[in-house]
């Protein structure tokens, strides 16, 4: 985080239209007591995690018992990094927000999930939680629009030569986060959480958690690359399928969740020198999130019902499965209130308001003629 302003210093200021939030939550409220239904999953979900289970694991099970050639082998590690994806997209997302189960134990459980693909649950709360989903798009505040090495996300931020084509190069470094996150991020990850006081926890309860995170790492790396060398497999061949289903998934995985925010329409506001943010929280969401493709069901059930990305910021305890019938609620009390509601009507115009947004960020400064956020 930045050195002006600490988790908790920030705070946003109610312009007398908390009655926004109020009124939509009380809607969302009704509308599940109208339906007589829980908020969180229902047998399509659950249908959902089974195939998106099965399809991370049956083409690894497959790999381990007929050890097939190069290239069947290969066909089968891609298939895991959709799968791959798509579990952290549909089930470990919603489980970590609490949102999978009413059941708190049921609820853990599936956050596990998180585990099958080699990252840590106690950083994922942490970053994505707590930072991003309450200082979206505050610079020095909010993790996922911090620079990355040759990527730049906030007009807040130095340009450097390098971020001049990074529209060009940024898909090839999407597809190193995963990667990255499973050998690297979850360690320097908590380290700066720790310095930066977003980890308040004794020194014990910081030792045992990194040993946690240490064990979760090796465990990984043991099944799912130390495994299939060990049963016979070619280590070349088990290197590079593993680096292509870790391809894969992060450029899927980083392409959704930068089509919310990282597009035309969104703001990027700063707090004030007594961290303070001019705006209610819920309004803050709707002005720093856009929702894209709503009416494409076969993306929706892929993405985990991150393209409602409105909704899922509002409420993210609410299954996603409910988004698309809680989105014209919160629509038509935006329409109601005067909030805005950025949508992308397809992933097509998405990907090509992100494009936009990243070429307008990696201008020098004296062609930023266009004022961001």
């Amino acid at each position: 985080m930045g050195a002006a302003h600490q988790k908790g210093t920030v705070k946003f200021i109610d312009r007398d239209k908390r009655q926004f939030f109020n009124t939509l939550k009380g809607r969302v409220d009704q509308h599940f007591r109208d339906q007589q239904c829980s908020s969180h999953a229902n047998p399509t979900m659950v249908v959902k995690t089974v195939i998106l289970l099965l399809a991370y694991v049956a083409p690894f099970v497959v790999l381990l018992a007929i050890q097939p050639s190069f290239w069947v082998a290969l066909l089968l590690w891609l298939l895991m990094g959709v799968a791959k994806a798509g579990v952290g997209m549909s089930v470990m997302h919603d489980a970590n927000h609490g949102a999978y189960a009413e059941n708190g134990r049921l609820n853990t459980w599936m956050s596990y999930s998180i585990n099958m693909l080699g990252a840590s649950g106690h950083n994922w709360k942490l970053q994505h939680n707590l930072l991003h989903h309450t200082y979206t798009n505050i610079t020095h505040m909010d993790d996922d629009i911090d620079d990355k090495p040759a990527l730049r996300f906030s007009p807040h931020t130095e340009v450097k030569s390098i971020h001049r084509f990074q529209w060009l190069h940024a898909f090839l470094m999407y597809g190193l986060t995963t990667l990255y996150w499973v050998v690297a991020k979850d360690f320097v990850q908590f380290a700066r959480y720790q310095r930066n006081g977003v980890i308040r926890k004794s020194e014990a309860e910081n030792q045992k958690a990194l040993i946690k995170i240490y064990v979760l790492k090796i465990t990984y790396l043991a099944i799912i690359v130390g495994l299939p060398i060990a049963l016979g497999l070619a280590w070349w061949s088990v290197v590079i399928g593993f680096l292509a289903m870790h391809f894969v998934a992060g450029v899927v995985l980083t392409v959704i969740f930068q089509l919310a925010h990282t597009v035309e329409g969104t703001s990027h506001p700063m707090p004030c020198e007594a961290g303070l943010i001019e705006n209610e929280w819920a309004i803050h969401q709707m002005n720093t999130t856009v929702n894209f493709a709503p009416h494409n069901k076969w993306l929706s059930w892929y993405v985990g019902g991150l393209n409602f990305q409105v909704e899922h910021h509002l409420f993210p305890r609410i299954c996603h499965v409910h988004y698309p019938q809680i989105a014209p609620i919160v629509r038509q009390t935006a329409e109601e209130f005067g909030v805005p509601y950025l949508e992308n009507e397809t992933f097509g115009k998405a990907l090509r308001s992100h494009i936009v947004m990243l070429r307008r960020f990696g201008k020098m400064p004296d062609m930023m003629n266009e004022a961001i956020g």
